[in-house]
């Protein structure tokens, strides 16, 4: 008897590391123009290019939880092979897809006693919730059983460093992150927010900078501030549609700090729909959050 690792769509992991890790990913839904989509579909690619354009022209984005009628199979058939199941969700600070899955849980749990389910919260979101996923599964590849495994993400979470800044403040405007006056004079102003994920799970916006650039090199400055020594790799980037930026962020972090290990990937069309084009989002383990 085994176990597999869930977690859901807002990992932003590449389809080639979910394979390699054998993951199973809950996708959380989207809606454009009223047609409802799945951030995620196993060996389709999503069209994040133009998923970013349509943000860009102004389509309305809404989001909501992964279909809880799809997680139940997905979940009732690990049971059925006789595996257990740890499941790791996207921030409940964040989203309510963490409470819901938790609840579907438990409820299989009573349909299957000679079974384990452990859900554990990982109040992280993108690559940060990625990352502590990528780090769960390395271990269960190496044989460390499950109850070890969900301690380790319980333990390690709140060392899991989430530094975001966004390029266009409306977009946070529209997801009740800032007030209207604040992302209008922002915007006049070229006023870039840096900000990151508390220790509840929640965005918290902790400084102001004046320049995309400098925006940038300030996430690499919180980084070598709190960053765990030595060094783990890997590093994960998360971007709206600012590859070339991306790249820019992760030669300036080898630059300063030695890294070699840097993956990069686009920011999912659930959590972008909030954040929009041209947010950047850097992690790794840290001192603290």
């Amino acid at each position: 008897m085994g176990y597999e690792i869930v977690t859901d769509s807002c990992c932003n992991l590449t389809e080639t590391t979910i394979d390699e890790l054998g993951l199973h990913i809950l996708p959380l839904t989207f809606m454009v123009d009223g047609k409802e989509r799945r951030s995620y579909l196993k060996g389709q690619v999503t069209d994040l290019k133009q998923f970013y354009m349509m943000m860009r022209e102004g389509k309305v984005i809404k989001t909501s939880l992964p279909n809880l009628a799809e997680s139940e199979v997905t979940i009732r058939s690990i049971l059925d092979r006789g595996n257990d199941v740890l499941y790791l969700g996207f921030s409940s600070g964040l989203s309510g897809t963490f409470e819901a899955t938790d609840l579907l849980c438990k409820q299989l749990a009573a349909e299957y006693p000679e079974r384990t389910l452990i859900c554990v919260d990982t109040l992280a979101a993108s690559g940060g919730e990625g990352l502590l996923v990528y780090h769960a599964a390395k271990k269960a590849q190496a044989g460390e059983p499950i109850e070890e495994v969900a301690r380790w993400v319980e333990e390690r979470k709140l060392h899991l460093a989430h530094w975001f800044t966004v390029d266009d403040l409306m977009f946070l405007f529209r997801g009740g992150r800032v007030s209207r006056t604040s992302a209008w004079a922002g915007t006049m102003l070229n006023i870039k927010p840096v900000m990151h994920v508390d220790n509840e799970g929640h965005l918290i916006p902790l400084e102001k900078v004046r320049g995309r650039k400098k925006s940038l090199k300030a996430l690499v400055k919180h980084m070598a501030a709190s960053v765990e020594r030595p060094i783990e790799e890997p590093i994960f980037i998360t971007h709206g549609d600012c590859l070339d930026e991306a790249e820019y962020l992760a030669d300036l972090i080898r630059a300063e700090l030695g890294v070699s290990d840097i993956r990069i990937n686009y920011v999912d069309p659930v959590i972008g729909a909030h954040s929009g084009p041209g947010t950047m989002a850097l992690f790794f383990l840290a001192d603290k959050r």
